[in-house]
């Protein structure tokens, strides 16, 4: 029920702002409907219709939000506290730019190593992905593949070894003898 009272309420606002839509750009649309209390981003994303990364931005912009982050919205806006290692220090306007990007992110995924700080490998490891889908959803496949190689590099390192356990050598010695008195007695 309360789905239905809110679809109903969004149809009632999308005719009320496609009255508006012909004099307002999509921002001004955006800010428009934050403005008047409407601050759900999917909300405002379907009655203006935007995408969410686009109405964040604005948002962001305009400094209304600061709590939103996906593949498109600016680095320039501290995710958390490992965000200062990588804010405009990558990039992939050339293979050059994005190798030095590269080298930023093995450099911090080390110290956070060194520092045993998962949740700093972790975020190198994302910003690795975020430009590398950046970089290929605009044509850019040479730099994206740049960070591809170094993504892999990180998570085809197996995590665990493929060999059995053994018992230690001073037992073996015991353990097979035991088993030599034991079958000769069963015989």
């Amino acid at each position: 029920m309360k789905h239905l009272i809110f679809d109903l309420e969004v149809k009632e606002m999308l005719r009320e702002v496609r009255e508006e839509r012909a004099i307002q750009s999509k921002k001004e649309m955006i800010l428009s409907l934050f403005g008047s209390g409407i601050t759900e981003i999917e909300t405002i994303s379907v009655i203006a219709g935007a995408k969410p990364s686009y109405v964040a931005s604005v948002l962001q912009r305009e400094g209304l939000i600061d709590n939103y982050f996906d593949l498109y919205t600016s680095t320039a806006f501290p995710m958390n506290i490992y965000s200062k290692h990588f804010t405009g220090k990558l990039g992939f306007k050339d293979v050059e730019t994005a190798k030095s990007g590269v080298d930023v992110l093995e450099a911090s995924y080390r110290y956070f190593e060194f520092q045993q700080d998962r949740a700093g490998q972790h975020h190198a490891l994302d910003m690795a992905l975020i430009m590398l889908d950046r970089a290929r959803w605009t044509g850019k496949l040479a730099e994206a593949e740049v960070y591809r190689r170094w993504l892999v590099s990180k998570i085809s390192t197996p995590l665990i070894e493929n060999e059995r356990p053994t018992a230690m050598p001073a037992l073996q010695g015991n353990l097979i003898e035991e088993d030599s008195e034991e079958v000769k007695q069963a015989a």
